[in-house]
């Protein structure tokens, strides 16, 4: 079924399409692929767990594959997976002229200086978003999430350096208690609505559709709603999703050794609330790098701030002439470009 204010309004607070079976245009079926299920994942009960079944798929995966790369920011989750890599393997850390990625780069040349590995800095510019941003859309046959178009770029860099497998620690945050800022409070139904929705349709678009429906399946009693299954059922979609685009636009596989493992106890909150987010990924980190301070939790930077900083704003008819575009942010601006971006390629 193709309902365009439908599917607009979903990318604006979601940054996907949820409902399958619903699309932009006639020819253009999206497709939401589902994560690991966690009856097929390995539980583990301590860091020590962790460290040895990762060695264990890194054995099974060089068993299969002479070349194996990484996308390596700063934060704990790549700098752990970095240690398993081989002395001389090839390590991708992006960068900009702005200046957002310079604490992910110095970190980053630790890491690779620690193991002896190949460290590529990868510069992501207008131009980039400009040429690559149509390539994944035309792939996921809707608009995308800003890390897209750089990931993009860092596979067909990994090809030219005869990569055969990416190596990527995507799904650390939602598996080992890492979206703290999500996760910790106690919501109310409508606070946890509010601070999820990525932009509001009703701000930006001329004809917005209520995204509630989504939300609704996960009211509890008493206001309350159920976040973790939220984020195990949403969040999960929306974020692997735009690995597998980007990765699979370009043609080159990719893994991540944490998605194929699950805590075998129940989340401890209070350490969580404590200061302690991912405490099993922390220790492990500690493990790996005893000489290192344990990093804060960083989200991999894009330079959406810069690139998009004097952007005026969509100007189809689609989008509201009223959009105070200097209160949004770097990444809500980019949904509108990449929004106006996809209908122009449609040619509705």
């Amino acid at each position: 079924m193709v309902d365009i204010d439908f599917c607009l309004s979903s990318y604006i607070a979601f940054r996907y399409i949820w409902k399958d079976g619903v699309d932009f245009a006639e020819g253009f079926q999206h497709t939401n692929i589902l994560p690991v299920e966690n009856k097929n994942k390995i539980p583990v009960r301590t860091s020590e767990d962790l460290d040895r079944e990762i060695q264990k798929q890194f054995d099974a995966l060089y068993a299969k594959y002479d070349n194996i790369g990484i996308l390596l920011s700063g934060g704990m989750d790549s700098a752990n997976l970095a240690a398993y890599l081989k002395p001389g393997s090839h390590a991708y850390t992006f960068t900009d002229a702005s200046g957002v990625f310079d604490a992910d780069v110095k970190r980053a040349m630790t890491y690779c200086k620690k193991f002896n590995l190949n460290h590529h800095l990868i510069e992501i510019t207008m131009d980039d978003y400009v040429e690559y941003t149509p390539i994944v859309m035309r792939r996921k046959f809707a608009p995308v999430h800003s890390i897209e178009p750089q990931i993009y770029k860092a596979a067909l860099m990994a090809k030219q350096d005869g990569v055969q497998l990416m190596i990527v620690g995507e799904s650390s945050d939602l598996i080992f208690g890492g979206m703290d800022k999500l996760i910790t409070p106690e919501w109310t139904f409508d606070a946890f609505v509010k601070r999820y929705t990525f932009l509001d349709p009703k701000l930006v678009l001329s004809h917005p559709v209520d995204q509630s429906e989504l939300f609704e399946r996960y009211r509890m009693q008493n206001d309350g709603i159920d976040v973790f299954r939220f984020m195990d059922e949403v969040f999960a979609i929306e974020s692997s999703g735009s690995y597998l685009n980007a990765f699979g636009t370009a043609w080159m596989p990719y893994y991540d050794p944490y998605a194929r493992l699950v805590m075998a106890d129940p989340l401890d909150i209070n350490r969580v609330r404590n200061g302690e987010p991912k405490y099993l990924v922390r220790g492990l980190y500690a493990i790996k790098y005893p000489e290192l301070e344990i990093p804060f939790k960083i989200p991999m930077p894009r330079p959406v701030d810069a690139v998009f900083a004097n952007w005026e704003g969509p100007k189809r008819p689609e989008f509201r002439h009223d959009i105070p575009i200097d209160k949004l942010t770097g990444n809500q601006k980019w949904q509108l470009w990449c929004a106006e971006l996809f209908l122009n390629s449609i040619h509705v």
